[in-house]
């Protein structure tokens, strides 16, 4: 039952609905003060949620993929591999078991965090426990600590993602969601951007201070970083629109209606309403869920160059600081298309484009490095791998939310298995980028180009599907099951696709 009262028991025993009613304070709003309190809300919402957001997630980013720069922040591009003695499959290895606690943890953690009901604890709880295990990574002496440090990463690292990707789905509606989740993953392309730039600082100017090669300072600096800003979140994070104490009466109304209003159906209502298991089956059981699943796993897979970034520039024979600053200006591109592409998503309503024309760049951009060794395309190409893919992937990620927003249990569960099954790529790519395979990475690219293939095929599949559920639902009929599945009452009440 809505939190509207919008159903009613008639004589005869049937259930009949009535048009949504907005509660009290929203329902005394003219258009012109409606329109202006939604306005100066989303702006209260945005520099509240998104700034702490993105710097978080930049933390998080930058925790998880600094061992690339690890393994040549070190003299004449020696660093953590060389230091610890680590043989090529030893290295990738301990890029790839990250994943593996990744992949433990994402779905329960989301679960957690739905139940609870209380991010602004959650997120920085995990946040500060991460940030301790980064930091000790910096004190490793043996591949079997580098190991146990990697694994435990992964495994906290895990609550951040579809947690921040929940949350934000919790704020906003539908088509403000894209530009929203493409602001949050800007922080992991500013890592990207930064990383080797911080790597190149700390190697010039730390390497060998007491005692301590550079790696581990990196390590040691940025961990602890983790856990200050954390610390801060625990002041600046708010909760759900619904347990949250930071809105005023008027403005708590207007943020739970709105986005039941974009939908057609309540959201997270309570932490009673939300059952572990039963989100988790509504997830399984709609085949939109696992279309979705392939479609991420596929750019997820192709983005997996981006852990191995610093090895591959390298490849252009520059030096090792040159190589650190090449790596910036393919992720500053990749903030500005991402950012323009999901802004123009947004205003326009349309998913499916905006996520499969940047893939068929990255396609090109795979074609092209793996066919010449010639130093200006093969860094042009390495300008367009970032922004190819990840352009795509943050309209992808709203449209998760988009196909599957209520209830908050499913879009919860949905969210952390596409997520986790998504980043068990990251695995087995982990042992395409060999160093017998420079420069070409032959069958890295390959692999990559393929599964930025499937992606695009698996989007349009779900298109097909949007579109007939859309005419569906324009026609008045009922439309339930595994490939049919919508928001329960949302149908009833004007809900569409969008694709």
């Amino acid at each position: 039952m809505s939190s509207r009262k919008n159903v009613e028991l008639l004589e005869n025993g049937a259930v009949t609905r009535r048009p949504l009613q907005p509660p009290e304070l929203v329902a005394k709003m003219s258009v012109e003060e409606r329109i202006h309190a939604e306005k100066s809300l989303r702006r209260k919402i945005d520099l509240r949620l998104l700034p702490m957001v993105i710097i978080m997630y930049i933390m998080n980013y930058l925790d998880r993929n600094n061992i690339a720069a690890a393994r040549i922040a070190g003299p004449n591009g020696k660093g953590l591999q060389d230091e610890l003695k680590m043989t090529s499959t030893q290295y990738q290895t301990s890029i790839s078991i990250l994943f593996v606690g990744y992949l433990l943890m994402q779905v329960p953690s989301n679960m957690i965090l739905n139940k609870m009901g209380k991010p602004a604890i959650y997120l920085p709880t995990v946040m500060i426990i991460w940030g301790i295990i980064s930091g000790a990574t910096g004190g490793v002496n043996s591949y079997g600590g580098l190991i146990a440090c990697r694994f435990f990463l992964g495994f906290v690292e895990a609550a951040y993602f579809p947690g921040v990707l929940f949350f934000l789905s919790s704020w906003y509606t539908r088509n403000e969601l894209g530009l929203r989740t493409a602001l949050m993953y800007s922080g992991s392309l500013i890592s990207g951007a930064f990383s080797g730039l911080i790597t190149a600082g700390i190697t010039n100017g730390l390497d060998l201070a007491k005692g301590l090669r550079a790696w581990r300072w990196m390590f040691i600096i940025e961990g602890a970083i983790t856990v200050v800003i954390a610390c801060v979140a625990f002041f600046i994070l708010p909760d759900f629109p619904r347990t949250t104490t930071w809105l005023t009466e008027e403005e708590r109304q207007l943020a739970i209606w709105r986005l039941e209003e974009d939908i057609g159906e309540d959201d997270w209502v309570s932490s009673k309403d939300q059952s572990f298991w039963h989100g988790f089956k509504l997830a399984g059981a709609d085949a939109k869920m696992w279309i979705l699943m392939v479609m991420l796993t596929g750019i997820v897979s192709s983005a997996s160059v981006t852990n191995f970034f610093p090895s591959v520039v390298k490849t252009l024979g520059y030096g090792n600081i040159q190589t650190l600053l090449l790596t910036a200006p393919p992720y500053v591109l990749a903030v500005f298309t991402a950012m323009a592409n999901a802004w123009h998503a947004d205003r326009t309503g349309e998913r499916y484009w905006h996520v499969t024309l940047p893939l068929y760049v990255a396609v090109f951009a795979f074609i092209l490095a793996a066919a010449t060794t010639s130093t200006a395309p093969r860094y042009v190409a390495m300008m367009l791998m970032p922004a190819g893919i990840y352009t795509g992937y943050v309209v992808a990620l709203g449209w998760i939310s988009n196909c599957m927003p209520r209830p908050p249990a499913k879009r919860a569960a949905a969210l952390a298995m596409i997520n986790a099954v998504s980043n068990c790529s990251s695995i087995y790519a982990s042992y395409m980028y060999p160093q017998s395979a420079e420069p070409r990475y032959v069958v890295a690219f390959a692999v990559d180009c393929a599964t930025a293939v499937l992606a695009v095929i698996m989007a349009t599949l779900l298109r097909f599907i949007l579109v007939r559920l859309n005419r569906k639902l324009d026609r008045g009929e009922h439309v339930e099951g595994a490939v049919n599945g919508v928001p329960g009452e949302a149908s009833e009440n004007g809900f569409r696709f969008l694709y």
